[in-house]
Formats: C-alpha cells, sequence, structure tokens
C-alpha cells in the first residue's frame, strides 16, 4: 500500500468515526483527536451518550439542563460547524431536549444563532417570558426580521410597483406608456398582409403611477402553532406592503378569536410580539372580520394563510369565500408561507377551496411577490408543482 493509500484510508475511517459517533474507536480503530474530538463532543452531547451515562439508564443526551453549559455548548457549535448547520442543531436541541425554557434568560439568548424557527419559538414563549428576557428577546426578534427585509423588501416593491402599474392600463396612453405586446395582440385582426403590418386601431397602455391608493390588501393569518414561520414572513411581508402608499394593507391574526394589528404594521417587530402562536382556529370568524373590512371588493386582495383546519363553522367559512370572489375579491389561501414546503393541512378544505375557484398551496417568501403580482393583475397564480404535494 503506496503513502496515498494509507492516508486516504485513515480518512475514510475518520469520516466513518464522525458519522457513527460512539466511543473513542466504535469498533473501527479510529481514534479522534483535536478538533475532530470536540466537534464529536458536540455532536455526541445533542445526539449521543453524555460523558456520564449510567449502565441500564435510557439513551440521553450529554447537555445538563443549566444555561452555562448550553450556552458552552452553543459556543462550540458555532466554532465549528456553519451557521446552516448550528440552526438544525439549535432546533434538534430544542426539541429533543425541551431547552425551551432555558430561551427565557438572556445569557442563553445572546449565545444563540437566531432564525426564523427561533423566533418562532420566543413569540410561543412570549406570555412566560420575565421581564429581564424581553428586551432581549426583541433584539434577537429585530435582528432577524431586519434581515429578512433586507432579503425580501426591495424585490417585493418592485414586483408590486409594476404590477400596480400594468393594472391601471389606460385606452389612450401616451406613446412612452403604450403596452405594445397587449396591444399586438388586441389588434391581430387588423393586420395587412399586403403591408405585412398591424394598424393599432385600439391603443393599450399602462396607467401613470400615482400617489392615490390603488388596491387593498388584506392579510388574515392563522396563528395556532404550526404556523409560526408563517407569521413571522407574514409580519415581514406585511410591512413591507404597509410602506408602498399605492397599497392600503390590513393584517389580521386569529385563533379562536380575531386580532387587527394593521396599526402596528409600521414596525413587524411589535406585530410579532402581539401575536400568540398556539390555541384553537376559527377561520369562519376571521374571514367575517375581513369582509367587514372591504369597501372596494373589486381592488381588493384577500389572503389567507392557513393549514386550514377549521375549528369553527366549516360551511359558513366556504360560503363567506365563495361570496367574496362574487363581489370582485381576488381571494388567495396559502397553506404555509415559509421555506418549509406545505405542512400538514385539512385535504377536504383544500379541495373545497380549489373549487370555489380558491386554490391551496404553499408558498415560498421568494414566490410571494409573483403570487401577489399575479392576484393585483386578476391573472392566474405562479401555483407552484402540483405534482410536489403542495397544491390542490
Amino acid at each position: 500500500m503506496t503513502v496515498d493509500e494509507s492516508d486516504a484510508g485513515r480518512e475514510r475511517l475518520r469520516r466513518w468515526r464522525m458519522v457513527l459517533g460512539g466511543d473513542s474507536a466504535d469498533g473501527i480503530g479510529c481514534k479522534l483527536t483535536g478538533t475532530d474530538a470536540a466537534m464529536d463532543g458536540a455532536l455526541g452531547a445533542l445526539y449521543g451518550k453524555g460523558d456520564k451515562a449510567q449502565p441500564g439508564k435510557d439513551r440521553s443526551a450529554g447537555l445538563g439542563a443549566s444555561a452555562p453549559s448550553v450556552a458552552r455548548w452553543l459556543g462550540d457549535i458555532r466554532t465549528y460547524f456553519p451557521s446552516s448547520v448550528v440552526q438544525v442543531m439549535q432546533r434538534d436541541a430544542i426539541d429533543r431536549l425541551g431547552l425551551s425554557t432555558l430561551l427565557l434568560e438572556p445569557e442563553m439568548l445572546e449565545a444563540v444563532e437566531a432564525d426564523v424557527h427561533l423566533v418562532g419559538t420566543l413569540l410561543s414563549l412570549n406570555k412566560a417570558m420575565p421581564e429581564t428576557t424581553k428586551e432581549t428577546a426583541r433584539a434577537v426578534v429585530r435582528k432577524v426580521v431586519e434581515d429578512l427585509e433586507k432579503r425580501l423588501a426591495t424585490r417585493t416593491r418592485a414586483t408590486l410597483t409594476g404590477a400596480l402599474d400594468r393594472s391601471a392600463r389606460v385606452s389612450r396612453p401616451r406613446h412612452h406608456d403604450i403596452d405594445w405586446n397587449r396591444t399586438i395582440a388586441a389588434n391581430l385582426k387588423h393586420y395587412l398582409p399586403e403591408y405585412r403590418t398591424i394598424v393599432p386601431e385600439r391603443l393599450i397602455g399602462y396607467g401613470r403611477a400615482s400617489q392615490s391608493v390603488k388596491k387593498e390588501v388584506v392579510l388574515c393569518v392563522d396563528q395556532s402553532g404550526s404556523m409560526a414561520a408563517s407569521v413571522v414572513y407574514a409580519s415581514v411581508f406585511g410591512a413591507v406592503l404597509a410602506s408602498m402608499r399605492s397599497i392600503n394593507t390590513r393584517l389580521v391574526v386569529f385563533d379562536t378569536a380575531v386580532v387587527d394589528l394593521t396599526d402596528q404594521l409600521d414596525d413587524p417587530v411589535d406585530v410579532l410580539f402581539g401575536t400568540q402562536l398556539g390555541g384553537g382556529t376559527d377561520i369562519n370568524r376571521a374571514l367575517a372580520y375581513c369582509q367587514s373590512q372591504i369597501t372596494r371588493p373589486t381592488e381588493t386582495v384577500v389572503v389567507l394563510i392557513s393549514d386550514l383546519y377549521e375549528g369553527g363553522i366549516r360551511n359558513e367559512m366556504l360560503k363567506r369565500v365563495a361570496a367574496m370572489k362574487a363581489s370582485g375579491v381576488q381571494f388567495v389561501t396559502l397553506l404555509a408561507l415559509s421555506d418549509e414546503g406545505a405542512p400538514a393541512y385539512d385535504r377536504e378544505h383544500a379541495a373545497a377551496l380549489a373549487g370555489l375557484g380558491a386554490p391551496a398551496f404553499a408558498c415560498t417568501p421568494d414566490l410571494f411577490p409573483e403570487v401577489m403580482a399575479a392576484a393585483i393583475e386578476k391573472r392566474p397564480l405562479p401555483i407552484p408543482d402540483m405534482a410536489g404535494g403542495t397544491s390542490t
């Protein structure tokens, strides 16, 4: 065996040892040292046996239920793993080891890698959070929200501004406002073959931008525990839409009660701390409130973000959706607004909404501006591939 082959063999054993975990050799004759040993220790604390596990005891992790030991562990994983892996390990620690209560301590919050899922956990703990922790928690939430706004705001405003301008077409546009693609399509019957040209008897153009309100948007968001990430993204998008003068935006959150958070849209952090994740669901009551706020149905887009597990009156919910659509409201149903795909959802209700012309599908944050633009322009929604199980 050559030197290179020997090195390659040792590297394979090292990798297998890191994957398998276990004691110092784990039956493959490979002992970890240095950084590898430290990484293995961090992984073992979460996924393997603790160093002091006693014979006959069930498999347990090596993280003690105290803020100092967990804070040290959080520092270790941030040293040895990339941010995306750190976030996964943090979520696993919260789920597997029941560490949610430790997030109520300021020193813990200062050590964690903030992401959307952590924000959802903090919001679910909001009512139990001591005053000494609330300011730290708000700082963590604000950092995540500001990062999301930087990523999403510019493209959202640009996409929707274009959609608003296109939705306000005029019949006598100035030359630079003419929508040539639609003008040509509308005048194909006036084609002159001998001249190989079209006579544009009817011009179609874009409306000139104005500061007046053109569209009403109502975001109706389910705040049950399973919708945590969707609540975060909806609050950020609500703040972005509210910053556009030509869109009048309303944000309504609900469980068995309905709360209108529109007056807090200038600060999505206030919006998020105004929600209460968990509890039951009454979609019918929420839609009844939204319906009562609609004054210009043909210029209104209602976005229901929910997994559709209705605890209220199902038939009334469907009647309200049908009534809104009949009045001219553009109705959009999102099973989730997150990067996680479709959650568990009520397929019967989703099918019933699809039958009313309001197909239900999961939407990523990157796709949301396109969905809203299509709704504003009253054209077919860009529904994700149905083969992926995310639409009905």
